[in-house]
């Protein structure tokens, strides 16, 4: 839809600070790393597209991340804190071992950011940077082991801006300077790892001032849709995929039933897109936890809101909607979070919002639950409306604005891009199927259900699952 188009500079942002989180980094992480680069890349004689370039780069950098987290639990025990001491160099021998199984998921992140760029229109040495940014100097990178001069020169830039801002921070400038030094014509050239130690104090000291970035270094100018920011939040668990979409889209409508002004319609929608950029932080072993969580736990999810606020607070043109966003999980009798905000605190938007989001996820099918019925997710929404947590009037705007979408959803066709078949397939495997699970479901054989997918995968042209999930998403098609 047109009232989700944002600048693209907020998107990118946007994606940036949601890489931060998933990477368990702060959330100007991405930024700082940014700066750096394209002071590199200027001392190295570059021009300010060059500088541009970098900056790109090393803003998306994580971008493909939260397509891997499901990989990265299951390697590390824990996405967010396993990666948090990866980019730290404290990963432990455990740890470390773990990390040489890494190359599929590196491939599956590679390909997502990459086409993440794509998707956004940036330049090709982006998306080429992008695309090989885990590959290093001396063959041991990934995916695919690229040695020195075949690596794009825009990694070595971001790459040893990242490790500069990130060590430097975590274990003091001269341990992060000797690090650096120790990986020259390994990780990346030695005489650029020099070019970096050279400058590189007093340029973690002009990181204190306010960014610099040139008014069209973020290509400002030009309008995206916010859907990919959703899209992009969502790969961070398979059960998520279009959750964001159809939360926008329920919400747009039942606030066009209550008869909200069209500017609070177009916000609501916006906020449904992002409100879980704050989800990023949160380790997919908590989201995945059935039943009650334990007190730590709960209190990391009680946090999503806020991480979505301070993220957006952040981006001139997520502002309004990251207000709106803030209060998603927010409850009449104060029973929400993270405010705790009750009764007249919360307006109209709020308490739709709310009741929106609450539907969608009574709808949504869980892996320790399968989703509510029609019947069942609105009776449990009007009984909690009844005990004071959510306004009746929402919950009624919502539970009509989700039946007649419901049945118009019914109707919709699969593009001819993909096979009826094709796209029922795609379906099941982007929510986190297995091909066995895919054949049990449809009563055929695996090796069936692994010619379709090899034929999505070459439709789409993707490798990947994370990668043709995002694009069949942002194509329309599923």
């Amino acid at each position: 839809m047109d009232t989700d188009c944002v600048a693209l500079g907020d998107a990118i942002l946007a994606l940036a600070m949601v890489g931060d989180l998933s990477m368990g980094q702060p959330i100007d992480q991405s930024r700082r790393t940014a700066r750096l680069a394209g002071l590199l890349a200027q001392s190295c004689g570059g021009d300010d597209v060059r500088a541009d370039v970098a900056r790109q780069v090393a803003l998306l950098r994580w971008s493909g991340c939260t397509a891997n987290a499901e990989g990265f639990m299951h390697l590390l025990g824990d996405d967010v804190g396993g990666r948090r001491a990866m980019l730290s160099q404290t990963l432990g021998p455990s740890g470390l071992r773990a990390m040489r199984k890494s190359a599929p998921l590196a491939e599956v992140h590679c390909e997502v950011s990459g086409d993440i760029a794509r998707t956004l229109g940036l330049n090709a040495d982006v998306e080429l940077g992008l695309r090989h940014v885990f590959e290093q100097f001396d063959g041991q990178g990934n995916p695919l082991g690229l040695r020195h001069p075949d690596v794009p020169e825009v990694v070595y830039q971001v790459v040893l801006a990242g490790d500069l801002e990130i060590l430097s921070r975590v274990h003091g400038l001269d341990s992060a300077l000797e690090w650096i030094a120790s990986q020259g014509d390994r990780r990346y050239p030695a005489s650029l790892a020099a070019e970096l130690l050279r400058h590189a104090a007093d340029w973690l000291e002009a990181l204190h001032l306010p960014e610099d970035f040139p008014s069209d270094a973020l290509g400002s100018d030009a309008q995206v849709s916010l859907t990919l920011v959703g899209d992009v939040i969502d790969l961070k668990l398979p059960w998520l995929t279009g959750y964001s979409r159809q939360a926008a889209d329920l919400v747009r409508e039942a606030a066009r039933l209550w008869g909200l002004p069209s500017g609070s319609v177009e916000q609501l929608g916006r906020a449904a897109l992002i409100h879980g950029i704050g989800r990023a932080a949160v380790p997919n072993r908590i989201w995945n936890t059935p039943g009650p969580l334990l007190a730590g736990d709960q209190e990391q999810v009680r946090l999503v809101p806020y991480w979505t606020l301070r993220a957006c607070s952040q981006i001139g043109g997520l502002a309004v909607p990251g207000q709106l966003a803030a209060h998603a999980y927010e409850r009449l009798d104060g029973s929400g979070y993270f405010r705790a905000f009750s009764g007249d605190s919360l307006q109209p938007d709020h308490r739709l919002l709310a009741a929106a989001l609450a539907w969608q996820a009574l709808r949504a099918e869980r892996p320790w639950r399968p989703a509510f019925s029609d019947g069942e997710a609105a009776r449990l929404l009007e009984t909690e409306a009844g005990q004071g947590r959510f306004d009746p009037r929402a919950c009624q705007a919502v539970i009509a604005a989700a039946r007649g979408e419901r049945s118009a959803a019914l109707c919709k066709t699969a593009s001819g891009t993909l096979s009826e078949r094709e796209t029922e397939i795609l379906r099941r495997i982007s929510s986190g199927a297995s091909n066995k699970e895919v054949a049990r479901d449809l009563g055929i054989s695996p090796s069936t259900v692994r010619t379709h997918v090899e034929s999505v995968f070459r439709k789409l042209n993707c490798s990947t699952r994370a990668a043709a999930t995002l694009k069949a998403l942002t194509l329309g098609l599923i």
